[in-house]
């Protein structure tokens, strides 16, 4: 993929054409965005992954003006009957569990990884749908069977309706509707409200991203920083980096519940004295945006292939596996490495291109030879012949 190559997948658009003009600021209609298009899984394979535990889904079923929602794992026979109008299942994440949907989520990384976040299959009945509602988030809506309505506007009024368990807009005012076929693909930027609605039965594929919100964000890193002090400070034999507080020119005091100035300075500096190096907030950062999902597991050899380790050979990350960089770290699954010299470039292939060549891995140093052994006896990658 190349940045200024016109791309069928962003009808006509280079990907410098599409981030420059509607990534982020308005909404793009693409028809046949992938021509022939034919589901990457069947019906009944998506609909037995609702009963796995590392699969989060929901099923959403509207009577009326009623609302029910379900959340995962979820019987197949607990479904209601396929003949049945006007309900919904939501399957995240599907990417983790196959191939070619695996495959497919690659086709849109002319977006940064560390914004890409997963593939979610949405089937539905004749009538199915979310109801309207807005996302935070950029998203791709890609239609794989059957037909869906899309109405969609920009939204002055977000207030939500009361009493449901969705997040459902009050007062929608759609601008604009769009009746997608399988190929078709809808791309909307965070804020715009949309209403999906199945004529027939039908699977849509979302393409989403993730967008953190900075107040989590910072919530994640301080307590990443916390933890971090904490094990560099035990690892001092007894010699610590804290400062504790004094005041040895402290006045008396009558019962004053007021709190010491002094205190509030000296809280003040703790704080500015933890963030005041940008490498230690760089790394926290590489290991929160490849931290696994919690329904994430990996599939390590099996205990009699561990004595069958052999190297160099070829290396496939698995798909679950999510891997970084910036320019001294590699982050993969939530931790994080220094790198440097040609281990550093070859370690930055891997997470770019997924994979390398056995001629390719072999000039990685032992340290290196090393820590890869270690990922694969985690399951984080494989080889192939």
């Amino acid at each position: 993929m190349q940045k200024n190559t016109p791309l069928n997948l962003l009808g006509g658009l280079s990907p410098a054409e599409f981030m420059k003009r509607h990534w982020q600021k308005k909404p793009l209609l693409i028809r046949q965005a992938i021509p022939g298009m034919k589901p990457l899984i069947d019906r009944t394979s998506l609909l037995e992954m609702l009963e796995s535990e590392e699969v989060e889904s929901r099923q959403i079923v509207r009577n009326g003006e009623k609302w029910t929602l379900k959340k995962g794992p979820l019987k197949r026979k607990s479904l209601p009957s396929l003949k049945r109008p006007d309900w919904t299942v939501l399957v995240q994440g599907v990417d983790l569990h196959n191939d070619a949907v695996h495959a497919l989520l690659q086709q849109f990384r002319f977006v940064p990884d560390a914004r890409l976040d997963d593939l979610m299959i949405s089937f539905a009945t004749d009538g199915g749908g979310v109801g309207p509602h807005f996302d935070s988030y950029d998203v791709f809506l890609l239609q794989a069977h059957g037909q869906r309505k899309w109405r969609i506007g920009r939204q002055k009024k977000f207030e939500l309706q009361e009493g449901v368990p969705l997040k459902i807009l009050k007062d929608f005012k759609p601008e604009a509707e769009y009746l997608l076929n399988p190929g078709d693909m809808l791309y909307l930027p965070p804020g715009y409200a949309h209403d999906g609605i199945a004529v027939g039965e039908c699977m849509t594929y979302s393409i989403g991203f993730k967008a953190p919100r900075s107040a989590q964000l910072a919530s994640e890193l301080l307590m990443g920083l916390s933890e971090e002090m904490s094990e560099e400070n035990s690892d001092r034999s007894g010699s610590s980096l804290d400062v504790i507080y004094q005041d040895p020119k402290q006045t008396a005091a009558v019962r004053d519940a007021a709190i010491p100035a002094a205190l509030q300075k000296f809280a003040l500096q703790a704080v500015t004295k933890a963030l005041k190096n940008p490498q230690i907030l760089n790394c926290l950062l590489g290991e929160a945006l490849t931290e696994p999902k919690p329904n994430v597991w990996f599939d390590p050899p099996h205990p009699d292939d561990l004595g069958q380790w052999a190297w160099p050979c070829t290396v496939h990350l698995d798909r679950r596996t999510k891997m970084l960089f910036d320019p001294k770290h590699i982050f993969v699954n939530g931790e994080s490495f220094r790198a440097s010299g040609r281990d550093a470039k070859l370690l930055q292939k891997l997470a770019n291109e997924k994979a390398l060549s056995a001629k390719e891995s072999s000039f990685l140093s032992a340290p290196a030879v090393e820590l890869m052994q270690a990922w694969w006896e985690e399951g984080w990658w494989h080889s192939k012949p």
